[in-house]
């Protein structure tokens, strides 16, 4: 594996300034991969103005510099090993594939190349509008994570697949439930959680809450509030972080989004995507076990505030719960 050397704000300042030389001069990419013009309409303010270069900083003050705000219009990602390289081509071409199925937007690549020997970067416009971490989504906003739901879900597996996606197959509920159960007890001697909330998952309503056979579709896979670009008003604007996506079981975007907006809403989505009550319960479960278990595994940790957030969000109570026989339920609506 190609050990990355550290990126620094020069490397950056000097990679970005050779990609607008590239479009300066009308190379488009001849030498970086599929660079496109840097220097249009949307990236005006990217022109160095005295040889200095666009303003350059880590996206995440104090992470791994892997990802970097371009001025005030874009986004550059580095690849730190060969591995990391080969998901950043996979995301670019699924990108592709994603973005006429779904409403909201996907980020749209400027530039892509290796910003080291066997190491990539994209250069991308950013989505404008905040975290979902930090803005609530509102009802209109759950009709859009509805369209995101149906449209991953419309999009071919086999094209998918064809583009490199892996397949992954179902966690197992009642395994993912007995480490809940355990970390429930440590979580209760720390007075973080009352474990016996957990009974209400039982082994048989577990073994009826099983991915059922033929039911995987491209999946997100880690749709955190983090990837959700949220609007002031709710409304869900953007989508980021496709490296992970998978074809496989949709309860898990489900429990990403009980996760992200909390489970009433997550649910609500999932119904109005033609989601039935298994697979929507399967997605609270899994949020809510995973929870669990999270924060017990990290509870003397820096990300505890977040983790009980999301704790909280994925222990939200639903109507839905009431369904204690699943035995004939169907699927989807």
């Amino acid at each position: 594996m190609t050990q990355a050397p550290t990126p620094t704000a020069d490397t950056i300042r000097r990679l970005v300034l050779s990609l607008l030389k590239d479009a300066k001069e009308g190379r488009n990419g001849k030498d970086r991969e599929g660079t496109e013009d840097a220097a249009d309409g949307r990236g005006r303010e990217e022109t160095p103005r005295g040889g200095s270069g666009p303003e350059v900083r880590p996206a995440t003050p104090g992470a791994d510099p892997v990802t970097w705000w371009v001025g005030t219009r874009h986004v550059l990602r580095l690849a730190p090993d060969r591995e990391a390289t080969l998901r950043q081509r996979r995301e670019l071409r699924l990108r592709d594939l994603v973005r006429p199925h779904v409403p909201m937007a996907v980020p749209a690549g400027v530039a892509h190349g290796e910003w080291a020997p066997g190491l990539g970067y994209t250069l991308d416009t950013k989505v404008p509008g905040g975290s979902g971490e930090e803005h609530d989504v509102s009802a209109v906003g759950e009709a859009d994570l509805a369209a995101l739901l149906t449209g991953l879900r419309d999009v071919p597996v086999r094209q998918a697949e064809t583009l490199g996606v892996p397949r992954a197959a179902p966690r197992s509920l009642e395994a993912l439930r007995r480490a809940a159960l355990r970390a429930a007890e440590h979580l209760a001697a720390a007075d973080e959680f009352d474990a016996s909330r957990l009974t209400q998952l039982t082994p048989a309503a577990a073994s009826q809450l099983a991915a059922q056979p033929a039911s995987a579709v491209l999946t997100h896979h880690t749709l955190t509030g983090g990837h959700l670009v949220v609007s002031a008003d709710g409304r869900v604007r953007g989508v980021l972080g496709w490296g992970g996506a998978v074809v496989g079981d949709p309860a898990e975007d489900i429990a990403g989004l009980a996760i992200s907006v909390g489970s009433p809403a997550a649910v609500r989505a999932a119904t109005l995507a033609g989601y039935g009550a298994r697979p929507c319960l399967r997605g609270l479960w899994l949020a809510r076990c995973d929870t669990v278990v999270q924060l017990a595994d990290n509870l003397t940790g820096k990300d505890t505030t977040l983790l009980r957030t999301r704790l909280r969000r994925a222990w939200e109570p639903i109507l839905l719960e009431r369904v204690t026989d699943l035995g004939n339920a169907d699927d989807s609506l």
